[in-house]
């Protein structure tokens, strides 16, 4: 899961957002982000779509943070 964990703590700074920020937006904990960052835990595929309209990236990089587009 490390290479999840660093695409979406990447992502998260790249759009200027906080965990706070999302945590909110998504309206789930911030520990559940931090888990998700972590590596410790995965978003949904439902979740998953929602942090890439959120980051403003495409779905892919949330899963395969290393497919070439």
């Amino acid at each position: 899961m490390e290479k999840l964990q660093i695409s979406l703590a990447a992502a998260r700074v790249n759009a200027g957002l906080t965990q706070d920020d999302v945590s909110k937006n998504m309206k789930i904990s911030k520990n559940t982000l931090v888990n998700w960052e972590k590596g410790l835990s995965e978003p949904t595929i439902t979740q998953g779509r929602r942090l890439s309209e959120l980051y403003k990236i495409p779905l892919d990089n949330i899963f395969l943070p290393n497919k070439s587009n």
